[in-house]
């Protein structure tokens, strides 16, 4: 009998990682290099179109990717979504909003007598296009980074011919974001544990003693990273073992359907 497919997630009080979803995705058995291809068509005829409805397909499409297929828990995709949603709809403020000392626009507010608040019907439906827009590219970046690790993106970018130092910087600079989340989430458990929180005034001195030490306990696990770098020899040049995995036609016939898809809501509802 097949084994049942289990989504996966964090246990709690675990730090966050990206890698953990990506090598536990049930689409990590996709070719790498169809998997960044597609994602980035998908973006890239999101932001060319300009189009609202394709923006919605992108999104609902990739979710489904991520969520359904690649087995991600909803709930936590959902979480990771809302921290891109809070930016968009702060950046848009200006752009659906404006401010004036004068009663102008579609529809007005006089705040507390001193200005008017005005916006019209044009400025929240091109606001609400751009916060669709965007999210519908990230929503194609997330099905990207959450069902591949990042030394499979590594080795598609090499194939690429990107350019040798982007490559090792961004990996470096990857992976010491993670060895400050994992540094920050001991920390602060450790602080937890001692009833470091259990008022606001013993909150804020945790809160400092975590923030003061987090950089210099940071710095000293990197230096340890490197160090084990050294001792296996590293020169310059990070290599990883690749896993052959070959390109199913299920899967181009997949993209192909879905990109003609957003060709043809464009087309009709442009």
């Amino acid at each position: 009998m097949k084994e049942k497919k289990k989504r996966f997630k964090h246990e709690h009080g675990s730090s966050f990682s990206v890698d953990y979803y990506a090598y536990a995705s049930h689409m990590r058995s996709w070719n790498a290099g169809f998997k960044v291809l597609f994602s980035i068509i998908s973006l890239l005829i999101c932001i060319a179109c300009n189009n609202l409805f394709v923006s919605l397909a992108v999104i609902f499409f990739m979710g489904f990717l991520t969520v359904a297929v690649g087995g991600l828990d909803l709930h936590h995709y959902i979480t990771m979504l809302l921290v891109p949603i809070v930016f968009l709809i702060f950046g848009t403020i200006a752009i659906a909003i404006g401010f004036s000392m004068r009663p102008v626009g579609q529809y007005h507010v006089h705040f507390l007598n001193l200005f008017y608040i005005y916006w019209s019907k044009a400025s929240l439906l091109k606001a609400g296009g751009l916060v669709f827009k965007a999210l519908g590219a990230v929503s194609a970046l997330y099905m990207m980074t959450l069902t591949t690790p990042l030394s499979e993106i590594i080795a598609v970018l090499r194939k690429a011919h990107i350019p040798k130092l982007i490559i090792e910087l961004m990996n470096m600079i990857y992976r010491y974001i993670f060895i400050m989340i994992d540094t920050h989430s001991r920390m602060k458990n450790s602080a937890e544990s001692r009833l470091g929180y259990c008022d606001f005034k013993t909150s804020c001195y945790s809160f400092g003693q975590v923030a003061s030490n987090l950089l210099v306990v940071s710095l000293k696990r990197g230096n340890n990273y490197y160090n084990a770098l050294e001792a296996r020899c590293y020169d310059g040049d990070l290599r990883f073992l690749e896993e052959e995995k070959p390109l199913k036609a299920g899967q181009i016939v997949m993209a192909v359907i879905f990109i003609v898809v957003l060709l043809l809501i464009w087309f009709f509802t442009r």
